[in-house]
C-alpha cells in the first residue's frame, strides 16, 4: 500500500483510498489506490514558455487478489492538470464493478468516458492496470507486445534553457548519452547550441515548445541547426499554425516532430502533412494502450515517431520503455531529472533504455 504524500520531497502519513473491497460475493474484485507527490528536480527547469523546479504527481496501485500493479500521472503545467483534479477523476473510478481484469478495451474505454480530458489521471489507470495484468501473466509486456528488448534506442537527455555556464555545467554532466535533446525559443537558441558545441560533438535534438512565431525565421533556423549537429526539431511553432507548419515542414531540411500538437490518436491523421512525425507521451494520451495504437497508426502513414516523456518517476517510464523498441527516437531521461524516485525500474546504461526483466512494466516499489 502506498502510505504517504510528499511535502518539499519527503513522505507524510497519507489514508487509502479505495474504490471498494477487494472481494465480493467471495469472487476477487479490483481495488484502486492513489495518493498525491511532488517531485523535486535536480536543476530548475526552464522552457519557451516556463520555468519550474517540482512537478506533481499522483501514485496509484490496482490490487487484485493479493497482486499489485503501479501507475502515475504526472501533471506538468501545460496539461492543465493538478493533484485536485486527478484526485477527483480517481474518485469516480469504480474498478469493483469488472469481474475480469483482463478487460483491458472495456475498462480502460469506460474511464476514457467519464470525462473529455484528464488524460494524466486516466493514465495513472492504464499504467497500473497494465502493470498488474502482466504480474498476473508473470510476464513483461515487451514479451506480450512481441518486442525484443535488445532493439531499445538510446535515451537523449535533456538540457533546459539556462546560462551559459550553467549549459556547460549540463552538458559535461550528460557526458555518457549519445544524445542531447535541447530546449529552445528563446531569444538565446544561438548562444545555447554554441556552448553545447564549445563542449562537445554529441547528436542534438531540439524541442521549442512552440516558442519561434515566424516561419521564414524558422526555417532558417533549421538550416542553422543542422550546421550544428541538430537531427531533429519538436514543435517549432505554435500548435495553432497550422499552414504555417506545413509551409514549414515540406521546406525543412531536418525532420519536424509534432508535440503539442499531436495528443491522441484522433489527432495523428490530421498530423499528415504537417509534420513528418509525432512525440507520443504517456500522459498527454491516456497510457500505454492508446499509445501502442498511437505507434502503429503513424506506422502506417509513415510518418517518424518519437517517445517522450514528462517529469516522473521509474514508473511511468517503465511503462513508456517498453514501446522504445518501435521508435526513431526515445526521450525517456525523466526519472534522470529528479531527485526523489519511489521506485526502480528501466534503466539507461551507457546512454541506452535498459529494459528490466521483471513482470508487469518492470518496477519495484522503493522503500522511502
Amino acid at each position: 500500500m502506498l502510505a504517504g504524500s510528499a511535502v518539499a520531497g519527503s513522505l507524510v502519513p497519507l489514508p487509502t483510498v479505495a474504490a471498494a473491497p477487494l472481494r465480493r460475493g467471495g469472487r476477487a474484485r479490483m481495488t484502486l489506490r492513489y495518493r498525491p507527490y511532488t517531485l523535486e528536480l535536480r536543476h530548475v527547469f526552464t522552457i519557451a514558455t516556463s520555468s519550474r523546479t517540482t512537478t506533481p504527481v499522483v501514485l496509484t496501485e490496482i490490487e487484485y487478489d493479493g497482486v499489485t500493479g503501479y501507475g502515475e500521472a504526472s501533471m506538468p503545467p501545460y496539461l492543465g492538470e493538478s493533484h485536485a483534479s486527478v484526485l477527483d477523476f480517481l474518485s469516480r473510478v469504480d474498478l469493483s464493478k469488472y469481474e475480469n481484469p483482463f478487460e483491458l478495451e472495456t475498462i480502460l474505454r469506460d474511464i476514457d468516458a467519464i470525462s473529455t480530458g484528464n488524460t494524466a489521471a486516466k493514465a495513472a489507470v492504464d499504467i497500473a492496470l497494465h502493470d498488474l495484468l502482466g504480474r498476473l501473466m508473470r510476464q513483461p509486456w515487451y514479451n506480450i507486445w512481441g518486442f525484443d528488448a535488445r532493439k531499445t534506442p538510446h535515451t537523449s537527455f535533456t538540457i533546459g534553457i539556462d546560462t551559459q555556464d550553467v549549459v556547460r555545467q549540463k552538458t559535461r554532466e550528460a557526458a555518457e548519452y549519445k544524445v542531447l535533446k535541447v530546449k529552445l525559443g528563446r531569444d538565446t537558441d544561438q548562444m545555447i547550441i554554441e556552448t553545447i558545441r564549445s563542449v562537445t560533438n554529441t547528436p542534438i535534438t531540439a524541442d521549442v515548445n512552440q516558442g519561434w512565431k515566424d516561419r521564414a525565421v524558422a526555417l532558417d533556423m533549421l538550416h542553422w541547426l543542422k550546421e550544428k549537429g541538430v537531427v531533429m526539431v519538436e514543435q517549432p511553432l505554435p500548435k495553432e499554425q497550422v499552414d504555417d507548419l506545413a509551409w514549414l515542414t515540406e521546406r525543412s531540411p531536418l525532420p519536424i516532430i509534432g508535440d503539442e500538437g499531436v495528443q491522441r490518436l484522433a489527432d495523428i491523421p490530421k498530423a499528415k502533412g504537417v509534420y513528418h512525425g509525432i512525440n507520443v507521451k504517456l500522459m498527454k494520451c491516456t497510457g500505454m494502450r492508446e499509445a501502442h495504437r498511437m505507434i502503429v497508426l503513424a506506422r502506417s502513414l509513415g510518418m517518424k515517431v518519437m517517445l517522450g516523456c514528462m517529469t516522473e518517476t521509474s514508473c511511468a517510464i517503465s511503462a513508456a520503455s517498453h514501446l522504445s523498441p518501435m521508435v526513431d527516437w526515445a526521450d525517456l531521461d525523466g526519472a534522470l531529472l529528479i531527485s526523489n524516485d519511489v521506485f526502480d525500474g528501466t534503466r539507461v546504461v551507457n546512454g541506452k533504455v535498459t529494459l528490466s526483466d521483471r513482470p508487469g512494466i518492470g518496477v519495484q516499489k522503493l522503500k522511502v
